[in-house]
């Protein structure tokens, strides 16, 4: 029957390695401080300089960091918003009459509201198309090469039609807001209509911002002469793009379903 020796025997039983003997097999561990030959990139991790000049990765996720901080205030400001929402609906009081009544009338939603979703869901695509774009790794390399500027051209009319798209869900709710006006359901009419231009005027007013973000990010792509900043710029509006995206389409289901 073969001898099973516990782990720490088998330790024992190893000869005792020197300092500088390297790893060649055996289950041995590598040398503690391994010796720098030169080449091999050695001092070239980022990870090993103070913080602030780790490199172009920790200046994006800077970016990022804030892009998120700020959407997570936004998305406490909805939160409160769709809570106050609920609360109104339910809300009711008793007249002079002891009637149990209730202020909340349901509106119809536009139409026109499903086609600016879809709209609205085409521009996240076309958005992260331009956003990839930028950090193709061989067209990065091309650029930095000198070899032209491939991140650029194919980056440029995602963007572009990312802000038509824009500008057309924009346009969409305008009208929605003229076709609900027609229909004698203006603001003041009952809390359902405060709350249905309250939500989509807010959210409209947040998709402006997103698009003078892609018209800054057009300009810097087309000027910024670095890389790394362009990278940036197309990064951070694409993130909050995305999430304004999110964040109608929650708010849509809202108004179909939520009244």
């Amino acid at each position: 029957m073969p001898t099973i020796l516990h782990p720490d025997e088998v330790v024992e039983k190893l000869p005792p390695r020197r300092p500088d003997e390297a790893d060649i097999g055996g289950g041995r561990l590598p040398p503690i401080e391994p010796k720098h030959t030169g080449g091999g990139g050695d001092g070239d991790n980022w990870s090993n300089n103070p913080v602030g000049r780790r490199g172009p990765r920790e200046k994006l996720q800077t970016y990022r960091f804030a892009v998120f901080s700020f959407l997570a205030g936004d998305l406490i400001f909805f939160m409160t918003l769709v809570s106050a929402f609920f609360v109104t609906k339910h809300a009711a009081h008793i007249d002079a009459y002891n009637h149990y009544v209730r202020t909340w009338i349901p509106i119809g939603i536009p139409s026109i509201l499903w086609l600016n979703t879809a709209v609205l869901i085409l521009s996240s695509v076309t958005i992260e198309l331009a956003r990839r774009s930028v950090f193709r790794e061989i067209d990065v390399m091309e650029e930095w090469l000198g070899l032209g500027s491939p991140t650029r051209r194919k980056a440029l009319p995602w963007l572009i039609a990312t802000t038509l798209l824009g500008a057309a869900f924009v346009w969409g709710q305008i009208l929605a807001w003229r076709q609900l006006v027609a229909q004698h359901v203006v603001y003041s009419a009952n809390p359902s209509s405060r709350f249905f231009y309250l939500i989509t005027g807010v959210h409209g007013i947040h998709l402006i911002l997103g698009i003078v973000m892609l018209i800054t990010a057009i300009v810097g792509l087309r000027s910024l002469k670095s890389i790394q900043s362009r990278q940036i710029m197309v990064d951070s509006t694409s993130w909050y793009w995305h999430a304004m995206g999110v964040l109608w389409i929650f708010l849509f289901a809202l108004l179909l379903w939520g009244q």
